[in-house]
Formats: structure tokens, C-alpha cells, sequence
């Protein structure tokens, strides 16, 4: 993700899809794919969309005519799905805490979204 992170600054908003108050995280990912600035981004990967960036108006598209976007998701044994499952005091990844994301700023992973204290 820090490669991406120049991307970000074209984001105007984040659109949740879902109400994620009580998600302790969501998974963070970028796509480069996207043919569109503000349209749902679409989402063919495993386990659901819950989330998306939206990029201003005068966003720039890279070689290939596309965009560069984040998406928020979420996969079946995900603790906001399956609180006692795999990780249950751990996450994956690519997990950040969705109070910790906002339009140009990664999310982070917090104590909340590993399910405790962070390992060193």
C-alpha cells in the first residue's frame, strides 16, 4: 500500500456500504481497474464489498485509461462475521479500523481491529 499512497490524494470521500460502526476492522485494498472517478467500484474478489473510495472530478487516470481506488471488504470469517473464528484476537493483513480511514489517509490497524495489544 505505500506505493499507492501518492494515489490517494485524489480521493474526495469514502462510501460505506454498509454500516460499519461495529466492525472492529474492514480489509483495506487498491485497485487499479476501475474505469470510473465516483461510481461504485466494482468487486469481484472474495467476500463482500463494504466500502469505496470516490476521487474528485478532475481525478487523473493512469496509463491504461483507469483509476486508482480503494475498496473496503470484508470475507465470511471475518470477526465482524464469525466473532469467535480465526481472528478472533488477531487480523489479517490487510485490516485497518474503518474510524481510522478518511479520504486521502490509509486506514490503520489499531488495538480495536487486532482484537488486543498490538505484537511488537
Amino acid at each position: 500500500m505505500l506505493e499507492d499512497r501518492a494515489a490517494l490524494e485524489h480521493e474526495e470521500r469514502i462510501v460505506w456500504t454498509e454500516d460499519v460502526g461495529d466492525f472492529d476492522y474492514v480489509r483495506q485494498t487498491v485497485v487499479r481497474l476501475s474505469t470510473t472517478r465516483q461510481k461504485p467500484v466494482g468487486w469481484n474478489g472474495t467476500g463482500r464489498r463494504v466500502g469505496y473510495s470516490v476521487l474528485k472530478s478532475d481525478a487523473p487516470s493512469g496509463d491504461t485509461g483507469r483509476f486508482v481506488r480503494r475498496v473496503f471488504w470484508v470475507k465470511d470469517y471475518d470477526r465482524s462475521e464469525q466473532p469467535d473464528g480465526t481472528y478472533k484476537t488477531s487480523a489479517p493483513s490487510e485490516a485497518v479500523d474503518p474510524r481510522t480511514v478518511a479520504p486521502g489517509v490509509l486506514g490503520e490497524l489499531t488495538e480495536r481491529a487486532w482484537g488486543g495489544p498490538l505484537p511488537d
